[in-house]
């Protein structure tokens, strides 16, 4: 396999690889198993999420990235390597260049943590390329033009927001709210509504089902089991769209005021340019049903979702790194 370039997404909760003319060719979970005793990883990915919160004590299953950047390095060089083998099929005749997309609210040594995990994990040369600025790529949106997009990439670990003007980052914003942040507040609030204890994929899965950013006339409802807090005992509830929606809005609260706050920043011909073409949201999280009116409603600026919005920044990391040249002067950091 002659594969030279590799994109990668690297997400708190998914990780996506991009091959140039192949398009995307991994999306998996950024989980890890590994056993306690020698340090062994055993699963990585798809296999490594279907053990969460159900590994014995001598089995360790975790997300190596907390908040967008590097919370275990050992695990994460780890993951990285077994995603660059199975991209080039396990053999290589050459190291490949990969680019590697990132919050861009990282420091510089969260920064060097990914370039260097990237190089140990068998990379020629690692770049960075900043996350707002891969979404908009990745959006189809010409951040090479004289006139100003702004774009918000809602991810699992962080959401990440930008002006982007003439191929380089005007404003920039980073708050570390996503979707995880997002499950953990459906999980508390059952637990505090309902005395129900429910682990973390069925919290994913209620925010999946029903989840929504504005309450719905309609409302949608969906049957959850978990451990009673009083008696110990299963129990099946039913829970509601609106019970998503009251347990989420301090996450939303913080994203639209991340948004706001953008906008205050933004010169006034830029600001023109976004009310005119609105602002485009990626990332995972911006699947979350409404989240698009509820941006317009509280920022009165229109609100897009991309296409594919999952896959924008993996999609623009690819982009980024077939014109390497192009995009080199303004937003790469490199080793």
């Amino acid at each position: 396999m002659f594969i030279k370039r590799i994109g990668i997404d690297l997400g708190t909760t998914y990780t996506l690889v991009h091959l140039p003319k192949r398009g995307i060719v991994i999306n998996e979970p950024s989980v890890v198993a590994s056993s306690m005793s020698d340090k062994k990883i055993l699963a990585v990915g798809n296999e490594a999420k279907d053990m969460l919160g159900r590994t014995p004590d001598t089995i360790i299953a975790i997300k190596p990235l907390k908040d967008g950047v590097i919370a275990d390095y050992r695990t994460t060089e780890a993951m990285l390597r077994y995603f660059i083998n199975k991209a080039t099929g396990g053999f290589r005749l050459f190291r490949p260049e990969v680019m590697v997309a990132v919050p861009a609210g990282i420091s510089s040594t969260e920064r060097r943590a990914v370039i260097d995990a990237t190089i140990a994990a068998g990379a020629k040369a690692a770049y960075i390329i900043k996350e707002p600025v891969a979404a908009a790529i990745g959006a189809d949106i010409p951040i090479g033009s004289a006139s100003g997009h702004m774009i918000i990439d809602i991810g699992g670990g962080t959401s990440e927001m930008a002006v982007i003007s003439l191929g380089g980052i005007v404003a920039s914003n980073s708050v570390r709210v996503g979707g995880n942040k997002f499950d953990e507040a459906i999980l508390e609030y059952i637990r505090r509504k309902y005395n129900l204890a429910i682990g973390e994929r069925t919290s994913e899965d209620i925010k999946i089902n029903i989840g929504s950013a504005l309450y719905l006339e309609d409302k949608l409802t969906m049957e959850v089991r978990g451990r009673d807090m009083i008696t110990g005992l299963p129990r099946t509830i039913t829970v509601s769209s609106n019970d998503v929606t009251d347990a989420i809005q301090n996450e939303l609260e913080a994203i639209i005021n991340a948004a706001k706050r953008i906008l205050y920043e933004t010169p006034p011909e830029l600001s023109a340019d976004i009310i005119d073409k609105g602002m485009v949201l990626t990332g995972g999280s911006a699947l979350l049903r409404n989240i698009d009116q509820l941006i317009s409603r509280t920022t009165g600026v229109p609100s897009y979702i991309a296409d594919e919005p999952l896959l924008c920044v993996a999609k623009g990391t690819g982009i980024a790194l077939d014109n390497l040249d192009s995009y080199k002067r303004s937003i790469l950091a490199t080793k």
